[in-house]
C-alpha cells in the first residue's frame, strides 16, 4: 500500500495534471479531494490535449479508479458536460469514475452570487472564475449546501433547495437581475437541473470514503490529486485572496475520509517561476514586458477561465512557506524548457519589508503587498531542454539551476517536466517509491 498526495507549491497552475497523469500509469486509484470546477488540469498524450475541470486526471487510464471526494464541490451541469466530452473523444467512462454521497453541488444560484459578490467588492474583488465555488463552500459550512446523495431524495431535494432559496433571495435584496440569474433562483428550474442531471450521475454515486478505505485494505496504490495550491489555501494562503478550501494535505484527509497515518509521501509540485491568476500580492512578479515574453513562450493561460496569467521568478521564500505548512518530502520542477531563452534566470530569495530583510513569509497581506524582492541570480543555459527525458543530457546550467532550487528549498526534486507531453519528463526518483536520494 502507498499513499502519495500531489499538492501545488506556488498559486495553483503549476502542471499537477500532467505530474498526476505521469503518476497515474502506476496507481490503482487516483483521487480529487478538494476544490471544484475552477480547476483546470491539462494533460497532452500522443498529442491530443484533454484538460480536465472535475473529474481526477487518472480517468486518462482505463484501468485506474478515479473518486471525486467528499470535499470537492460538483458543479452537476459541468459534470455531465465533461463526461461527455471524454466519451466523445474515445475515453471510456464507466464503474471506473466514483463521485461521494457526501459532495457538495454547485446550484446555480451560488453563480449568480458568486458574480454580483465580486461586483460589490469592487477595486477589492478577489478575483474568482465565476463559477460558484466560494458560495457552495459557504453554505456547506453555514448547512445550507445540497450534497450528491440529495438528488435521490425528493423531499428532501425541495425541501433543502427551498430553504437555500429563501436565503438568497434576501441576501440579494434589491439587486436587479437579468433573465438568466432570475432563471437561476427558480426553484422549479433548479429541480429541473438536477432531474436532468441525475440519471446520467446516479451509477457513479457510491460511499467514496469507504472505496478509499477498501483501496487502502487491499494494499493498492492510492495517488491524491489537489487542485489550486498552498497560497491559496483558505488558512494558510494570502488571505482573502485564495480559494475557499483546504488545498493541502489537511484537505486531503477530511476530503476523503482518509486517516492521517495512511500517507505516505507528500509531492509539491513547482513551476521554474511563479504564475498567479486574479488578485493578491506577488513579490516576484516581472514587469510587464518580461512577463508578455513568458506568457507567450509558456502559454500561460487560464485553463478554466482563459485569463492571462500574472508571470514572475520562482520565489524561493512563497516555496519554502509551503514545504513546511505541507510537509512536502521532495518537489517536481515544471516547464523547465519555458526558461530555454532566458539569458538570466532571476530567483527571490528574501524580501525587504520596511528596510530590513524577511525571509520568512508573512501571514499578513498588508506586509506581502509591500514586501520587495531580493534576488539571486543563475545564469541561463541557452539552449533547448525541451522534450529531454534523461537527467545527464539537461545543459550544465539547467542542472546548475535545478540543484539551486534543491538548495534554496532544502528538498530533492525528483521530476523535471520538460514539456507538455506526458513523456516529456525526467525522472530522478519516483515519488511512489518514498524517500529518495539524488545520484552525482
Amino acid at each position: 500500500m502507498s499513499v502519495l498526495a500531489i499538492l501545488g507549491g506556488q498559486w495553483g497552475d503549476e502542471g499537477k495534471g500532467k505530474v498526476i497523469d505521469w503518476l497515474a500509469s502506476q496507481a490503482d486509484v487516483v483521487a480529487r479531494y478538494q476544490g471544484g470546477a475552477n480547476a483546470g488540469h491539462t494533460v497532452v498524450v500522443d498529442g491530443n490535449q484533454y484538460i480536465l475541470h472535475l473529474i481526477p486526471t487518472g480517468i486518462l487510464h482505463a484501468e485506474v479508479k478515479c473518486i471525486i471526494g467528499s470535499g470537492v464541490v460538483v458543479d452537476p451541469l459541468a459534470l455531465v458536460e465533461e463526461i461527455e466530452y471524454l466519451r466523445s473523444v474515445g475515453i471510456g467512462i464507466g464503474e471506473n469514475l466514483v463521485l461521494g454521497k457526501r459532495a457538495h453541488l454547485i446550484m446555480p444560484y451560488h453563480k449568480v452570487l458568486d458574480s454580483h459578490m465580486e461586483e460589490l467588492l469592487g477595486v477589492n474583488r478577489i478575483g474568482t472564475t465565476g463559477r460558484g465555488i466560494g458560495p457552495a463552500y459557504s453554505d456547506k459550512a453555514a448547512r445550507l449546501g445540497v450534497r450528491i446523495s440529495d438528488l435521490f431524495d425528493e423531499k428532501i431535494l425541495r425541501d433543502r433547495i427551498r430553504v437555500s432559496l429563501a436565503i438568497k433571495k434576501r441576501l440579494l435584496g434589491d439587486i436587479a437581475l437579468n433573465e438568466e440569474e432570475t432563471k437561476a433562483l427558480d426553484e422549479a428550474h433548479i429541480l429541473d437541473v438536477c432531474s436532468q442531471v441525475r440519471e446520467t450521475l446516479g451509477p457513479h454515486v457510491r460511499n467514496t470514503d469507504a472505496e478509499i478505505n477498501d483501496a487502502l485494505n487491499g494494499n493498492k496504490k492510492i495517488l491524491l490529486e489537489g487542485a489550486q495550491g498552498i497560497l491559496l489555501d483558505l488558512d494558510m494562503g494570502t488571505y482573502p485572496y485564495v480559494t475557499s478550501s483546504n488545498t493541502g494535505v489537511g484537505g486531503a484527509m477530511s476530503g476523503l475520509g482518509l486517516p492521517y497515518r495512511r500517507l505516505n509521501t507528500v509531492f509539491g509540485i513547482m513551476k521554474a517561476y511563479c504564475t498567479r491568476v486574479g488578485q493578491g500580492p506577488f513579490p516576484s512578479e516581472m514587469g510587464e514586458v518580461e512577463a508578455k515574453l513568458l506568457r507567450e513562450e509558456g502559454g500561460e493561460f487560464g485553463a478554466t477561465t482563459g485569463r492571462p496569467r500574472r508571470c514572475g521568478w520562482f520565489d524561493a521564500v512563497a516555496a519554502r512557506h509551503c514545504i513546511q505548512v505541507a510537509g512536502m518530502d521532495a518537489i517536481a520542477v515544471t516547464k523547465l524548457d519555458v526558461l530555454d531563452n532566458q539569458e538570466t534566470i532571476r530567483v527571490c530569495v528574501g524580501y525587504e519589508y520596511e528596510g530590513e530583510r524577511v525571509t520568512i513569509f508573512p501571514a499578513e497581506t498588508s506586509i506581502l503587498e509591500q514586501c520587495k524582492p531580493v534576488y539571486t541570480e543563475f545564469p541561463g543555459w541557452m539552449s533547448s531542454t525541451g522534450g529531454v527525458r534523461d537527467y545527464d543530457a539537461l545543459p550544465p546550467r539547467a542542472k546548475d539551476y535545478i540543484k539551486g532550487l534543491e538548495e534554496l528549498t532544502d528538498r530533492p526534486v525528483w521530476l523535471i517536466s520538460t514539456g507538455p507531453s506526458r513523456d516529456d519528463t525526467i525522472c530522478i526518483h519516483n515519488p511512489f517509491d518514498g524517500d529518495g536520494v539524488r545520484g552525482n
